[in-house]
């Protein structure tokens, strides 16, 4: 058998398991890369990975489709009244506004999901060219991930 993953590797190798392949049930997590539940607890936990593993399942092209479904639905609603009537009321004005809003800044900025998809690839590049570069870089990564899972939440 090979070398023993090191924690960090041990770490990554289960974050990339829960976030992308989907196991989520931590003690099988635990179990296949040799760590403790209540290790794998801490860093699911402290390190916002549901959150990660959410904003990775929703595509932001499947985000703006569902905007962009709903829009529709309440301009055809608001179009399918009589003539003279064909106008939001107020509370329809405001999730118009809402929609409008919402869409114009998805359409604007990348999401987490796109940044992840531009480290990875870049730190596969790395990863080839200087490996050791690629950790410490990969680190620098989930900082900035992480920065950014809290900007969101505010």
């Amino acid at each position: 058998m090979g070398k023993e993953l090191s924690i960090e590797q041990k770490k990554e190798l289960a974050k990339l398991l829960y976030t992308k392949e989907g196991i989520t049930t931590q003690k099988e997590l635990a179990l296949r890369v040799g760590v403790s539940e209540r290790t794998m607890s801490k860093w699911v936990n402290s390190e916002s990975w549901e959150t990660l593993r959410e904003s990775l399942v929703v595509t932001k092209e499947q985000q703006l489709r569902m905007l962009y479904m709903q829009l529709t639905e309440l301009t055809d609603n608001i179009n399918s009244r009589t003539e003279g009537s064909r106008f939001p009321n107020s509370k329809e004005a405001d999730v118009y506004v809402k929609l409008t809003s919402a869409i114009k800044q998805m359409e604007s900025e990348n999401s987490i999901a796109d940044i992840i998809e531009v480290a990875k690839g870049f730190l596969n590049f790395l990863r080839v060219e200087d490996f050791e570069l690629s950790q410490r870089v990969g680190n620098f990564f989930d900082g900035f991930i992480k920065q950014k899972l809290n900007e969101n939440k505010r």
